[in-house]
């Protein structure tokens, strides 16, 4: 299966390439980039993560990309689809998410990443919904998802936190192909 690359103004949005590893567990193990994730990830951990978005990459052609600045950073962060692994009231369902290195924030990246994300997932991989979600204080990911079009549809505790866990509350979002 051929791995999809897409490219925008400024982004290109490509398959992973083993020296994307360290870029990517400097976001992960960063505790403020995770601070509205459970934890902080080792390097062994971030590597997994990696590992099962490439798998996922690999499985249907697209899923989490590597995103890198034209003539600029070769990895700024990931943005991208994925099927959600986990169940909910709103499963299965695929979810786009995105995690952009600190010294690249403010910039309109993930944004920008994410509408070509969204143009894929609603033009060649024929989805029909594409779903978003993060804790409340989240304000940042919460303006991305409104400025892609999405719209508040719910509350729900994630099932992989435990009951009591500070994060576990989750806001839903939703995007639905153009008619």
């Amino acid at each position: 299966m051929e791995l999809i690359t897409l490219s925008g103004p400024r982004l290109i949005l490509r398959p992973w390439r083993a020296a994307d590893l360290e870029p990517l567990f400097a976001i992960n193990g960063d505790p403020d980039s995770m601070r509205y994730f459970p934890a902080a990830m080792t390097r062994a951990e971030s590597d997994a993560w990696a590992e099962r978005l490439q798998t996922h990459f690999e499985a249907h052609g697209w899923g989490f990309w590597a995103v890198e600045e034209r003539g600029g950073a070769p990895f700024v962060g990931v943005v991208g689809l994925m099927h959600i692994p986990w169940e909910a009231p709103f499963t299965p369902a695929v979810e786009i998410g995105w995690r952009i290195s600190p010294d690249c924030r403010q910039r309109g990246f993930a944004t920008e990443a994410a509408r070509l994300a969204l143009d894929f997932a609603f033009g060649p991989a024929g989805l029909r919904e594409i779903v978003a979600f993060t804790v409340p204080a989240n304000a940042a990911s919460r303006r991305v998802m409104e400025r892609l079009g999405m719209r508040r549809t719910g509350i729900f505790d994630h099932p992989r936190l435990p009951e009591g866990h500070a994060l576990r509350r989750h806001l839903l979002y939703r995007i639905s192909a153009p008619s």
